[in-house]
């Protein structure tokens, strides 16, 4: 099973799962428990298999077809906010979810800046990415 956080040497990677419509959060092997915590808050569900050995999460299945890019997008910016770095798959990402969902991020968080990271040099990627 791959983990493109891990491939990619980020804290979350945000794809389509390959012949699929299910959106992924990929996180590196042996994060930190508070990261898993995170994303569950965000709305991800928590995947394992085995026994915690590989930890992945999904946009739930309940929600609407439509929502799926939307809620991806929404919670980048709190991924930001607390220290993370985030890969977004173009195929994903929302700019104008992404815009609205920062502007809320800052106005609950007065004095917190979201961070815009430069990509770091990575092997190219099988389909384009959004670094965050």
């Amino acid at each position: 099973m791959a983990n493109l956080a891990d491939e990619y040497g980020t804290d979350v990677e945000i794809y389509i799962k390959a012949l699929t419509t299910t959106i992924h959060a990929d996180t590196p092997t042996g994060a930190p428990a508070e990261l898993h915590d995170l994303l569950e808050q965000l709305g991800l569900e928590r995947h394992t298999y085995p026994e915690q050995l590989c930890i992945w999460h999904t946009v739930p299945e309940r929600i609407e077809a439509d929502e799926h890019k939307r809620l991806a997008t929404r919670f980048i910016p709190a991924l930001l906010m607390a220290g993370y770095t985030v890969n977004c798959d173009p195929d994903v990402f929302d700019e104008a979810v992404d815009q609205q969902a920062e502007h809320e991020a800052l106005t609950s968080r007065p004095t917190a800046a979201p961070q815009r990271l430069t990509p770091a040099p990575v092997a190219p990627p099988a389909s384009p990415r959004r670094v965050l």
